[in-house]
C-alpha cells in the first residue's frame, strides 16, 4: 500500500519561508501605516489558517492510523502531537495580536506579533525536519493514496476567500525549482493557464504590496 507523501515537505516549505519571512514583513512597516499592516496582517492570518488546517487534519486523520499499522511509530507519534500542542500557543498568540495591530500599524503593537513569530519559527524549526524524517516515511508505508491526498484537499478548503493566488504563489515560490515541478505534478493543464495569465500577476502584486505597502 505505498504512496507518495512527497506534498508533506512542499507545504512544509510554505510555512518555513512564510513564516521565516513573517518578522521583516512585520518590521517593514511604517509607524502608523495601517493599510500596510492590513496587508501584512491578512497574509500572516491566510498563513495561520493554512498551518491550523494542516494539523488539525494529521491529528485528527494520521496520527491514529500510524499508531495503529505501525505500533513502532507511536512513540513519535506521540511527539508531533506534543510539537503541535506546543505551536497551537504561538500560532494562537499571533491570531489574537493580528487584528489590534491591523488597525494602528504602530510599532507597539506589533511586538506580541513578532514574539509569537519567534516561536512559531522555532517550533517549526525543531517539528518540521522531525515529521519529515520519522513521520513521512512510515506513511509511504502505511497510508493510502487516498488518504494522504485528503490533506491537500482540506488545505484547499480552509484557503479564506480571496487568497487562493496568493497561497498557491507561495507554494509555488517556496519550491526549490521556484515551483515548476510541483505546478506539472499537481495542477491539471487548465488551472496552469489561469495562473500564468491572472494567478501570477495577482500574486506578484500582493507581494509588491506585502513588501511595499498597497501606495
Amino acid at each position: 500500500m505505498p504512496c507518495d507523501a512527497s506534498g508533506m515537505a512542499e507545504i512544509h516549505r510554505l510555512y518555513k519561508t512564510g513564516f521565516g519571512e513573517g518578522p521583516t514583513l512585520v518590521d517593514g512597516v511604517r509607524e502608523g501605516d495601517a493599510a500596510h499592516a492590513a496587508v501584512v496582517a491578512q497574509h500572516l492570518s491566510t498563513l495561520s489558517a493554512s498551518l491550523h488546517a494542516h494539523h488539525e487534519f494529521e491529528d485528527g486523520e494520521f496520527w491514529g492510523p500510524l499508531a495503529e499499522r505501525a505500533p513502532a511509530c507511536a512513540l513519535h507519534v506521540d511527539r508531533m502531537k506534543q510539537q503541535h500542542a506546543e505551536m497551537l500557543v504561538h500560532l494562537e498568540a499571533m491570531d489574537d495580536a493580528l487584528p489590534v495591530w491591523r488597525a494602528s500599524g504602530r510599532s507597539a503593537e506589533a511586538e506580541p506579533i513578532r514574539e509569537a513569530l519567534a516561536g512559531i519559527n522555532a517550533a517549526l524549526a525543531e517539528h518540521l525536519p522531525d515529521e519529515e524524517e520519522n513521520i513521512v516515511p512510515v506513511m509511504e508505508s502505511v497510508l493510502t493514496q487516498k488518504e494522504v491526498d485528503a490533506a491537500g484537499e482540506h488545505g484547499r478548503k480552509a484557503t479564506p476567500k480571496g487568497q487562493a493566488f496568493p497561497m498557491l504563489g507561495g507554494i509555488l515560490a517556496a519550491q526549490p525549482d521556484g515551483g515548476t515541478e510541483w505546478m506539472n505534478k499537481h495542477l491539471p493543464p487548465p488551472v496552469r493557464v489561469i495562473w500564468r495569465l491572472l494567478g501570477k500577476r495577482r500574486y506578484d502584486a500582493h507581494r509588491h504590496a506585502l513588501v511595499h505597502g498597497p501606495h
